[in-house]
């Protein structure tokens, strides 16, 4: 009897969520036919291991389609080399996302993947050799092809306007509201 009274316990939180939650909806937009993306990551949040975690949102005609909070594969040495991590992921995911819609339709602007950090953007569309972050694998450096290609772009996002917080930092309550807006989650 023990192990039901535990997992009743468990399961209660997340009906509490989704009872209160029933006139929550993606609203989708007619107006947008780009993916656009949003990528962040915490410095060492892992205080185990001291992995840093990624986060990206992505949407489409506004609405968000896909989104991720996990830890970064590896122990980052530095902020901008936890962005710039997480950057590489969230490119991978836009370029899939990219080649899937556009099988579905031949009409598809740039994708554009926004950063909160200014030096991570540089560190991925400067194609030269730095002292400081010789280390960063190989597999990392795969967003600076892509950019170099065009398919994809980087751009600077204020870091209040930057939805991916509400996957990686605790908010107020205007803050998460805020956030949700911005990845089109409405109440109906």
């Amino acid at each position: 009897m023990f192990p039901i009274l535990v997992l009743s316990g468990v399961s209660y939180t997340p009906w509490l969520y989704l009872r209160g939650t029933t006139s929550t909806c993606l609203e989708f937009c007619r107006c947008k036919d780009s993916v656009v993306g949003y990528v962040d990551s915490d410095f060492a949040s892992d205080l185990n291991r001291r992995r840093s975690l990624l986060s990206y949102v992505f949407s489409i005609g506004g609405c968000a389609v896909s989104w991720k909070a996990s830890l970064q594969p590896i122990v980052a040495l530095s902020t901008t080399e936890a962005e710039y991590i997480a950057m590489t992921e969230g490119v991978k995911k836009a370029m899939w996302l990219r080649g899937l819609f556009e099988e579905l339709t031949s009409c598809w602007d740039l994708t554009i993947v926004y950063s909160d950090s200014q030096s991570a953007i540089h560190l991925s569309k400067d194609q030269m050799f730095h002292e400081r972050t010789k280390h960063i694998d190989v597999k990392f450096h795969f967003v600076r092809d892509v950019i170099g290609k065009r398919p994809v772009i980087v751009k600077k996002i204020s870091t209040k306007d930057n939805p991916t917080d509400i996957l990686t930092k605790s908010l107020t309550i205007i803050k998460f509201k805020h956030c949700l807006d911005l990845v089109a989650v409405s109440s109906i």
